[in-house]
């Protein structure tokens, strides 16, 4: 069983940076990596995805802020977080998936208030 382990939320001030890991118990080579976030009363959305090769693509609300990152020995992702917004406040989501299994973590708070 793939589990995910998610960690480096926290209180951050609006402008603010974070970086959040995700650890998996097992290989993600050969799998995408993805960020979500769930915000109180919303649905869930993508914030990131990153394939195997390094190819990403970003939510349009973080485009030019947020970098996701991963390290397919360590079996690992990152995403750094940088001038960060109150409407970044949100549980944050790693997401390993390929086109018939997904597996997610059980998610790190994100506060940005001032």
């Amino acid at each position: 069983q793939v589990q995910l382990e998610e960690s480096g939320g926290g209180l951050v001030q609006p402008g603010g940076s974070l970086t959040l890991s995700c650890a998996v118990s097992g290989t993600i080579f050969g799998y995408v990596v993805g960020w979500y976030r769930q915000a109180p009363g919303k649905q869930r959305e993508l914030v990131a995805n990153i394939w195997v090769g390094g190819t990403t693509n970003y939510a349009d609300s973080v485009k030019g802020r947020f970098t996701i990152s991963r390290d397919n020995v360590k079996g690992t992702s990152s995403l750094q977080m940088n001038s960060l917004k109150p409407e970044d406040t949100a549980v944050y989501y790693c997401n390993l998936r390929d086109s018939q299994r997904s597996w997610w973590g059980q998610g790190t708070q994100v506060t940005v208030s001032s």
